[in-house]
This record gives C-alpha cells, structure tokens and sequence, in this order.
C-alpha cells in the first residue's frame, strides 16, 4: 500500500531493512526518543502485524548499536536546556514527558541534573537571556510572571526574584495565589 505525502507524492510503505535506513536518518538529523522514532516509523511501515515486527526489529537493532538510548536522550536534553536556555526543572520534566519518557526516568535525569543548581541563579541567568527588565507595572510584573513560569520555575523563586527588584507589594498580593505544580515542592 501506498502513502501520499504533503506534496502529492506517492511514498511506498518501507520493509524493514528500508525503515531502519529512514530510522538512521531520522536520527542523524536529530536525537529522538523512541516513542518519537516509533511514531515517526508507524507512518511509512507496512500496516498491520508485520509492519509492527518491523518496528520492534529495528528498534531491537537501533539499541544494540546504541543510536537510540532514551537515558542518553534525557541527560543530554536536561543539561542542554539547563545550560543554554537556562530552563527550570519543570518545564524540562514537562518537555520529557510529552516527548514520551517514562515518569521514573525523568525524575532521576532531572533531579541529578537541577539537584545541585540554585533554581534562583537560574531564572536570574534566564531573565538576562532573554533580555527581560525590572517590570514597571503591573502588566510587566504579569508578563515577566507569565514568561518565568512558562520557564519551568517555582513560585517561591520569582517571588523571591520580584521582590528584590522591589516591586510592589500590592502588585505581589495579586499574585500570590499562583499555583504551584501538583505534588511539588520546590
């Protein structure tokens, strides 16, 4: 059976040795989880039980070559993450869990990776980043607000954060009751 591709082209469905040469490729234009891989093989192989046991066979083959390692995957994501877009350890545990690692892996990559850093250095090391000024106003505090949660950091630190920057209080009683996320204490 045939595939059509965005462009109109018809794409045959790939054999086993063929998705393996599509999965190599995949991986050399960028790492992959292998939920990822797995996903991104299920739209050229055969369809069916056949097109699955070629899925697992290159998966299989993937790994004892060590081109497809999730752990590897997870610790160089976190330390990418931390030390170049100076992420908090939530968006990065959030960004592996919709990439398909297991909960357990993601706990013990992002904690050894954040377990020693001062998450305040961090979100300071962000805002520099990222070029984002002391807020002037309460729209500001709002937007730099938005901007350090959708960062991944806690509430305690951008309070901490705003409040060195002496912003008022009446300004952080209204955002005092942000939510934490479930079951975290940071």
């Amino acid at each position: 059976m045939a595939l059509r591709s965005t462009a109109g082209k018809v794409k045959a469905r790939l054999s086993e040795g063929e998705l393996y040469e599509y999965a190599v490729k995949a991986l050399g234009r960028r790492m992959r989880t292998e939920v990822e891989l797995r996903r991104l093989m299920r739209q050229r192989a055969e369809l069916g039980e056949r097109g699955e046991a070629a899925i697992v066979a290159v998966v299989a083959r993937l790994k004892e070559q060590r081109y497809l390692d999730d752990q590897s995957y997870a610790e160089t994501y976190a330390r990418l993450r931390q030390e170049n877009d100076k992420l908090g350890a939530r968006r990065v545990r959030r960004d592996l869990a919709q990439k398909g690692l297991k909960a357990d892996l993601i706990e013990e990559t992002v904690d050894a990776r954040y377990g020693e850093s001062n998450e305040e250095t961090l979100a300071r090391q962000h805002l520099e980043r990222k070029r984002i000024k002391k807020p002037e106003n309460e729209r500001e505090t709002a937007r730099v607000v938005r901007r350090l949660v959708a960062a991944g950091f806690s509430t305690g630190v951008i309070m901490r954060i705003l409040r060195h920057w002496d912003v008022p209080e009446e300004t952080l009683a209204g955002l005092e009751n942000l939510d934490e996320e479930p079951g975290r204490e940071e």
